[in-house]
């Protein structure tokens, strides 16, 4: 289904994005797509939050459906099945969420409490369904959503999830220690870092879910496959560092590739944005090659048999959302009130957070 025209608001409008910003080839050649589901999706999602209380009811009402996470996961797995579809978008909002508590936490100096959150979503993985009623939002939000993407593939696909995220978890405690201690990484230790906060592993494994198959090792091993879904997660990476840094250098942060580059390779902070964007065109012209070959391997998996078939289909649904990706999560970062930093009252905190941690007022 190809999306509407300007913007999935209710009300569409012409979405103005920055000289600095745009990237034409990715507007005239990544055609934008949204999964007819989208609408009830963004409903369900929104009464999720609340059922969950993972944002208060002025804060969902006021600011859920304009920061646009559903319309982000709905311009991805255009594929997917809806309920798969409903459990991944809902997972994303809780990402999205849990990154602005770790974020309150480092500006709060609440040390305790993200080291007690850690454990509990180190546990909660392994068990999900024992942390369902947790006191803490967080901790049993992450539990449904988790519970709900073990149940489309076998185990061998959740241990892999389970296993990619704890990953996750402990990236994000570098990331605490880092910003506490005010310690910048150099480019290198941070695109490592980077990889794992932004969870690249974890969408990309969510593609196997919404193409309804849990590929072999010679398949997600393949060489060319592997480098086109690490070129759509790079992009996406590098893309949120370039729309972030103005929203992060506000809030003394120090991860993002540009703060690094400015800091451990002597930028001003004008070739700093040249060259995350450099790197972030790299992706796109990169990946339009990959592309090409990642298709000619998922054409050559059909060997005339029932599985072969299937399995070249959901490798090709599987590169065709990676493609989805370059799109999706460009418009999302000119449509999503995450990132108009510029309205905000303090560009340093935004306006859709709470700053109590769990349980405190």
């Amino acid at each position: 289904m190809q999306a509407f025209p300007y913007s999935t608001t209710a009300t569409p409008t012409a979405v103005v994005v920055p000289p600095s910003l745009a990237l034409p080839v990715i507007e005239s050649s990544f055609p934008r797509q949204l999964h007819p589901y989208w609408p009830r999706l963004q409903e369900k999602t929104r009464l999720w939050l609340l059922d969950k209380r993972l944002m208060p009811a002025d804060k969902v009402r006021e600011y859920a459906d304009g920061l646009c996470y559903t319309d982000l996961m709905a311009g991805y797995y255009t594929s997917a099945p809806e309920e798969v579809l409903q459990a991944i978008a809902d997972y994303s909002a809780w990402f999205f969420v849990w990154d602005d508590r770790h974020d309150r936490d480092i500006v709060h100096g609440r040390a305790g409490d993200w080291r007690r959150l850690r454990y509990r979503l180190h546990t909660a993985l392994d068990a999900p369904r024992h942390h369902l009623h947790h006191p803490d939002p967080v901790v049993a939000g992450f539990a449904d959503s988790v519970l709900r993407l073990y149940g489309f593939l076998p185990s061998t696909w959740n241990q892999r999830f389970a296993r990619h995220f704890h990953a996750v978890i402990e990236a994000y405690d570098r990331e605490f220690r880092n910003r506490t201690e005010g310690y910048i990484p150099g480019v290198e230790e941070y695109l490592t870092l980077r990889r794992l906060t932004f969870a690249h592993w974890i969408w990309t494994d969510l593609l196997e879910p919404s193409a309804g198959c849990e590929l072999p090792d010679r398949v997600r091993k393949n060489r060319v496959y592997r480098r086109a879904a690490l070129l759509s997660q790079e992009f996406a990476a590098w893309y949120n560092d370039l729309c972030s840094l103005p929203k992060e250098i506000a809030g003394d942060e120090v991860h993002n590739l540009g703060i690094s580059l400015i800091t451990h390779a002597g930028l001003t902070l004008e070739q700093a944005v040249d060259e995350v964007r450099r790197r972030v065109e790299e992706c796109i012209s990169e990946f339009l090659e990959v592309e090409q070959k990642a298709l000619v391997f998922a054409r050559q998996l059909d060997d005339g048999t029932v599985g072969g078939k299937e399995l070249s289909a959901a490798v090709e649904s599987c590169v065709g959302s990676m493609r989805n990706w370059f799109s999706s999560v460009y418009w999302f970062h000119h449509e999503s009130g995450r990132y108009m930093v510029d309205s905000w009252d303090d560009r340093s905190t935004p306006p859709y957070v709470t700053n109590e941690a769990a349980g405190e007022k």
